[in-house]
C-alpha cells in the first residue's frame, strides 16, 4: 500500500475507547472555557456600571501586559506539577474571576475580574494543547492530534454562534446573566479537567525531568532545548504570520475595514457571525488538507491566502470584502490546529513543553503589539489600503525567509516535524 494512501487510512481509524473519552473531554473543556457569554456587551456593561472609556481601556492594556508577564512562570507551574492541574487550576480561576463584576461591579471589581482572566488564560494557554499531545503519544495515537485541536476549536466557535445572540435578550431577564452563565461554564470545564486522567511524565531526551527545578532554571533549560531543536524556532516564526494576521484582522481592521466600505455598523455582527461560521468550517476539516500536502506547506500556503485575502478587499465593495473575510476566516479555521501540531511535533521529549509554548505565545502577543502600533499609525495617516498590501508583502517575505531555512534544515538531515514527509 502507498505511504500517503496508508496514511489517510490511519488517520480514519477510529481512537480507542479510551483516548476517544479523553478528546471528547478535552473538546468540553475548550468549549466551556473559552465560552465568555458577556463577550459581545462587556463595553457597554462596563458603561452602565460607572467606568469612563479611558478606565476600560486601560484595564484592557493591563490585560495584554499581565497575560505576557504570567505565560513563563504558568507554563512553569504545568511543566512542574502537571499540566492537568494546570488546566484545572486556570478553569477554577476563570470561574471565581467572572463572579467578581456580580459581586463588585466597578472600576476594582471589573480590574481584578480581568486579572484572573488574564492568570486563567495563561494557565491553561500551554497546558491544555500539551496534555492532549502528550497523552495521544503515550497512546500512540499521534495521528488524531490534529483533527482533535480542529474539532474542539471548532465546537468552541459554534458554541459561541449560537450562544452570543442570545446574550441581550438574557441581559433584560437578568443584568448579571452574562457573568454569571460564563462563571456556570467555567465550572463546567473545571469538572471536564478533573475528569481527565493523568499521564506519565516525558521519558527520554537529552533533557530529564527535574521535578526540583525552580524557575529561572526552568527557563534556562526550556531555552536550551529551544536551541538544540533547530527547526522549531523557525516553525514559531512561521506561526507568528497566522496569529498575527487572524488577530489584527479579527480585532484591530475588523471594524475600520468595514466602516471604509460604508457598511452600517448594524451589520457588523451579522459579518463576525459569517466569519466565525467560516473558521469552525475550516477548523473541522483539517484531515483533507494533511492528506494532500504537509504540515510546513499547509502552514504557508493558508498564510499565503490569508495574507492575499486581506490585500483583495482592496479592490472590491461591500459583498466582495465580506466574501474575502470568511475566506480569510476559512483559512485561519484550517491553519490553526496544523499549525499547532507542527510545533508540538517539533518539541523533543522534555518535561518542559507547557514552557516551550508559553514561549511561543509570548513571541506572538509581543508582534502583535508591535503590529498594533502600526495599524494605529496607518489609520491615523488614512493609509488602510495600504497597510493591507504592505502586510501582505511583509507576510510573503517572512514566509520566504522560513521557508529557504527549513529546507535548508532538511537538506542538513534535520526533520521539521515528526511524522511529516
Amino acid at each position: 500500500m502507498p505511504v500517503s494512501l496508508r496514511a489517510r487510512v490511519k488517520r480514519r481509524v477510529r481512537p480507542p475507547a479510551a483516548v476517544l473519552r479523553v478528546i471528547r473531554l478535552n473538546n468540553g473543556f475548550q468549549l466551556l472555557f473559552n465560552l465568555l457569554w458577556w463577550m459581545p456587551v462587556f463595553y457597554q456593561y462596563q458603561r452602565q456600571a460607572g467606568l469612563s472609556d479611558s478606565q476600560i481601556f486601560g484595564i484592557q492594556s493591563v490585560y495584554y501586559v499581565a497575560f505576557c508577564l504570567l505565560e513563563i512562570p504558568t507554563g512553569f507551574i504545568a511543566d512542574r506539577f502537571g499540566q492537568r492541574r494546570c488546566m484545572q487550576l486556570g478553569a477554577a480561576a476563570m470561574t471565581a474571576a467572572n463572579l467578581l463584576p456580580v459581586a463588585s461591579p466597578s472600576f476594582a471589581g471589573f480590574m481584578a475580574h480581568f486579572l484572573g482572566i488574564a492568570t486563567a488564560r495563561s494557565l491553561v494557554s500551554g497546558a491544555s494543547s500539551a496534555y492532549l499531545y502528550e497523552y495521544l503519544h503515550e497512546r500512540g495515537a499521534d495521528a488524531h492530534y490534529v483533527q482533535a485541536e480542529g474539532t474542539a476549536r471548532a465546537l468552541g466557535l459554534w458554541a459561541k454562534i449560537v450562544c452570543w445572540p442570545l446574550v441581550g435578550i438574557l441581559m433584560h431577564i437578568r443584568h448579571e446573566a452574562p457573568y454569571v452563565l460564563t462563571a456556570l461554564s467555567a465550572l463546567g470545564s473545571l469538572t471536564c479537567a478533573a475528569a481527565l486522567p493523568a499521564i506519565a511524565a516525558p521519558r527520554g531526551g537529552a533533557h530529564p525531568p527535574a521535578k526540583r527545578d525552580g524557575l529561572l532554571e526552568s527557563g534556562r533549560q526550556a531555552v536550551k532545548v529551544l536551541g538544540t531543536a533547530r527547526s522549531l524556532g523557525p516553525l514559531m516564526v512561521q506561526g507568528v504570520a497566522v496569529f498575527t494576521l487572524a488577530r489584527i484582522c479579527q480585532v484591530n481592521l475588523f471594524q475600520p475595514l468595514l466602516l471604509e466600505k460604508d457598511l452600517p455598523v448594524a451589520d457588523h455582527g451579522a459579518v463576525l457571525s459569517a466569519m466565525t461560521v467560516a473558521e469552525a468550517v475550516g477548523s473541522a476539516r483539517t484531515g483533507w488538507l494533511r492528506s494532500r500536502m504537509s504540515g510546513t506547506t499547509a502552514v504557508t500556503v493558508l498564510s499565503v491566502v490569508m495574507a492575499l485575502t486581506l490585500a483583495a478587499t482592496t479592490l472590491t465593495g461591500r459583498l466582495g470584502t465580506i466574501l474575502w473575510l470568511c475566506v480569510f476566516a476559512a483559512a485561519a479555521g484550517l491553519a490553526y490546529p496544523v499549525q499547532r501540531n507542527l510545533i508540538n511535533a517539533a518539541i523533543p521529549p522534555t518535561p518542559y513543553r507547557a514552557t516551550l509554548l508559553s514561549v511561543e505565545s509570548i513571541v506572538d502577543r509581543g508582534v502583535c503589539a508591535l503590529v498594533a502600533l502600526a495599524v494605529g499609525a496607518y489609520l491615523a495617516a488614512d493609509r488602510l489600503d495600504a497597510l493591507l498590501v504592505h502586510a501582505a508583502v511583509g507576510t510573503c517575505l517572512l514566509l520566504l525567509v522560513v521557508g529557504v531555512v527549513l529546507g535548508r534544515l532538511r537538506r542538513d538531515g534535520v526533520r521539521p516535524t515528526a511524522g511529516q514527509p
